[in-house]
């Protein structure tokens, strides 16, 4: 089917421009008839498109992404919480609390005393380690399609919107069976502005790739697969337990190969306290 013959092809192009638009403008106003303007749509019926293309309303993707980042803010500077709660829209101190305790599971400040990112490794009150669950299995082959991401880790949202945009024009999203993210370098060596990695899905059929994608292939093997419950800025806290506690107990060597992050859950679909993710880390 031709683009001229596939309205959804148009459309997933039009909620791109405005995806692209949402995460270069963050910290502004982004009134819905401004994003109906960078559509080309009616502000009648673009929302409605973007829900069904994208599963989230604009609003919803906004209300997210700026949580995301002010969790991260939270526990990577010291910024006053009321700046932080400005900058993602809420001028009352109060409605930030309740928003971000709605999906993070604890208030700001509370998230900010427990500094996962500033301290990664400290101990429980208790007197006990952070623990994980960690099993070996013995994975197979995956082959998948997606987009490549440079820059931040915390950044390749972007890459997956457009990853499900560009699947919604071809009319493959029903056809995803795994989304998962390929990290090629490591953060503490390498410039964030250098970082490579890739947003990837499992297709049912993948005898094709979409028009915009490529193909990926993950090696199979023993894999150390680390199960983390909870919001994705606190991976860096299940990387750096993996590596530092578990790996000297495993009796196990690294393979030279990228791990990988399986997205279990999705997270326009439940709260961030609720996410799971599978970190898969290549074994000898």
């Amino acid at each position: 089917m031709s683009e001229h013959s596939n309205p959804w092809i148009n459309y997933e192009k039009r909620i791109r421009r405005v995806t692209d638009h949402i995460h270069a403008h963050l910290d502004e106003e982004l009134d819905l008839d401004r994003l109906a303007e960078i559509a080309c749509m009616s502000a009648y019926h673009w929302h409605r498109i973007y829900r069904a293309v994208l599963g989230e309303t604009p609003a919803m993707t906004v209300k997210r992404l700026r949580l995301h980042r002010a969790a991260g803010d939270l526990v990577t500077t010291t910024r006053p919480i009321a700046d932080i709660a400005r900058q993602c829209g809420y001028p009352n101190l109060q409605s930030f609390t309740r928003i971000f305790r709605a999906d993070y599971g604890i208030p700001p400040a509370a998230w900010r005393k427990q500094g996962k990112h500033v301290a990664p490794l400290q101990p429980k009150p208790n007197g006990d380690t952070v623990m994980y669950d960690v099993s070996i299995r013995k994975l197979s082959d995956k082959s998948a399609v997606g987009i490549d991401h440079a820059g931040s880790y915390m950044e390749i949202n972007k890459a997956f919107t457009t990853l499900f945009s560009q699947l919604a024009g071809a009319d493959r999203l029903g056809d995803v069976r795994e989304m998962f993210g390929l990290y090629l370098d490591d953060p503490d060596t390498v410039a964030v502005e250098q970082l490579r990695s890739a947003a990837c899905v499992v297709l049912a059929s993948a005898t094709t790739v979409p028009a915009g994608l490529k193909s990926f292939h993950t090696a199979g093997g023993d894999y150390a697969v680390l199960t983390h419950k909870g919001p994705y800025a606190n991976l860096q806290l299940a990387y750096r337990w993996l590596y530092s506690t578990w790996l000297k107990g495993a009796g196990r060597e690294l393979r030279d190969a990228p791990l990988f992050e399986v997205y279990v859950n999705n997270p326009r679909e439940v709260p961030a306290s609720e996410l799971l993710t599978e970190i898969c880390v290549p074994l000898k």
